[in-house]
């Protein structure tokens, strides 16, 4: 295969410099985690180069712990970043409500760059799933049937994590994925406290809107700053119901004096 044909080339068709390029290839999303990958004559043909050579590469990876491969089934990129839900700090920072502002500023950091990038970078194929992720968490909301709080959170949560994605960006990428149950947990808390009141539900589904505009019409600060100005709101948003809800038990601790 030749550059001109738009296929990848290899400098050269060394196991090694195979391993390199399939690397590259894991690190840039083009195969994700838990993804099987293609054939061995698929791959052979797309890389230009030969079967032995491929095995071998595959073999670096193996060794490397990147890719698991089964018989009979074929490889399969690795858990990159191993789950450890029960590890210590994932405990003390679920079971304490204040962490929910600390991953609020996390996803500020972190998201409103993914928005701004993914505005600069996104691909054709990117843009159509960030639409399909978007699509999926508005027509979920929009038959006005109940609506299942961790349903809505998994959509919420894919229609982010497709953005970031989208940003070309593989420390990025793989720094949210580390964070996944903790980022997923603060949009379900988001979710469960505010898309039941009609303001914040509004303020919600219109910055989504927002964002998902600036990202596939290509604009890069502004999908930065409605990144930005959705969580802000949402935190912003989590406080006022927090200091309503001290103010009524405040409330009601007054009245049970003169009773």
């Amino acid at each position: 295969m030749t550059q001109e044909s738009g296929e990848l080339a290899l400098p050269t068709r060394t196991p090694d410099a195979v391993a390199a390029l399939l690397e590259q290839l894991i690190l840039d999303g083009v195969f994700r985690p838990g993804q099987l990958l293609p054939s061995e004559r698929r791959l052979c043909d797309r890389l230009g180069v030969s079967r032995s050579s491929l095995r071998e590469g595959l073999r670096v990876l193996r060794s490397k712990g990147i890719i698991v491969t089964r018989q009979g089934r074929g490889s399969v990129v690795a858990d990159l970043v191993p789950g450890r839900d029960d590890s210590p700090l994932m405990h003390l920072l679920r079971d304490h409500p204040r962490t929910l502002y600390d991953l609020l500023e996390v996803r500020s950091l972190l998201e409103g760059e993914s928005a701004k990038l993914a505005a600069e970078r996104a691909t054709p194929t990117d843009r159509v799933l960030i639409q399909r992720r978007y699509e999926a968490m508005v027509d979920y909301v929009k038959d006005g049937g109940a609506i299942e709080v961790k349903q809505l959170a998994h959509l919420d949560h894919a229609f982010h994590l497709a953005i970031c994605q989208a940003s070309h960006n593989p420390v990025l990428v793989h720094t949210l994925q580390t964070l996944n149950d903790l980022l997923l947990s603060s949009v379900f808390a988001s979710v469960k406290n505010l898309y039941h009141r009609k303001a914040p539900r509004e303020m919600i589904n219109r910055q989504h809107a927002r964002i998902y505009r600036a990202i596939v019409e290509g604009k890069p600060q502004a999908a930065r700053r409605a990144a930005l100005e959705h969580l802000a709101g949402i935190g912003q948003q989590l406080r006022e119901i927090e200091a309503e809800d001290q103010r009524l038990e405040r409330s009601a601790m007054r009245q049970k004096e003169w009773e």
